[in-house]
């Protein structure tokens, strides 16, 4: 079954041109917004406590942009099973690759840290194409072993490589020396509150995934964030820099933090590309 809705469905949306694939987001947007309301009770409700200082109608047009936004999404990641490497490059532009590959070509590796913002998905795709290191993202198997190989097989075809969230130990050990930029997405809800670090995030107390900051430390890896932009449909940007250059000299939870802080930027100077349909905020502080 799952071969045969790629095969059928999935590989063949992906060969058609953008603009076909806008029309079918615009349709589904209409029935995702209007008819369906997927998920739009935890996004209205993440947008006013988030933004206390705007208004309903404020936060509903940036609601109806947000799913504008996710429809897009949507299509353009089945469009990367099919994409070629020339639409990949014309699509994502680059800005301050130097950053990143000064350090490859001193034999140093680093973590590119980022959050579901933009798109990530594209980004899989298009962003190794102009790094020098062997790049690695750290990513949760999916359940359906089928779309997992082709979901594997799609972000990798330009570089990529991928490692499940449950060998990261073991990959650092062996690979922390190897000259390769591991990819960490950091603005996950983790699965247990009692072993995360809280922070502030958008104005409120979050549980935070600590990840980066423990491998940061442990092997003393140089912190690049990877700043993403929507320039226009189907066309996005990112921006690196560095952002904790000696993880060895910062205090606990005081990178985790600063990765937020620096996402929050983002997201507040276009708040409609964030991930707001995840429940970011369902766990408490523990007692």
């Amino acid at each position: 079954m799952s071969a045969l809705l790629y095969y059928l469905l999935l590989r063949p949306l992906s060969l058609l041109p953008y603009p076909v694939l806008y029309g079918i987001s615009n349709f589904f947007y209409v029935i995702l917004y209007y008819i369906v309301g997927y998920r739009k009770k935890v996004v209205m409700d993440n947008l006013t406590k988030c933004f206390p200082e705007k208004t309903k109608a404020e936060c509903q047009e940036i609601m109806k942009l947000f799913y504008k936004h996710f429809c897009d999404l949507v299509v353009e990641s089945v469009k990367n099973f099919g994409i070629t490497e020339k639409e990949a490059r014309e699509r994502y532009e680059t800005i301050g690759a130097e950053v990143m590959n000064a350090y490859a070509e001193k034999g140093q590796s680093v973590l590119l840290c980022g959050g579901h913002y933009a798109n990530w998905e594209f980004w899989a795709v298009a962003g190794p194409l102009a790094l020098k290191h062997n790049v690695v993202a750290i990513y949760k198997k999916l359940r359906n072993d089928y779309f997992d190989q082709k979901m594997r097989a799609s972000r990798g075809k330009f570089g990529l490589q991928l490692v499940r969230t449950l060998d990261t130990g073991e990959f650092f050990k062996s690979h922390h020396d190897k000259n390769v930029a591991v990819v960490f997405g950091f603005d996950q809800s983790p699965a247990n509150p009692k072993k995360c670090m809280w922070v502030q995030f958008m104005g409120r107390e979050t549980g935070a995934m600590f990840g980066a900051e423990k491998y940061a430390k442990e092997y003393n890896l140089p912190i690049i964030y990877g700043e993403q932009m929507k320039v226009s449909r189907g066309k996005y940007k990112i921006t690196y820099e560095v952002l904790v250059a000696e993880p060895r000299l910062t205090g606990e939870g005081e990178i985790t933090q600063l990765l937020h802080t620096r996402l929050e930027k983002d997201i507040r100077k276009a708040p409609q590309y964030w991930l707001w349909s995840h429940k970011r905020w369902k766990h408490r502080r523990p007692q």
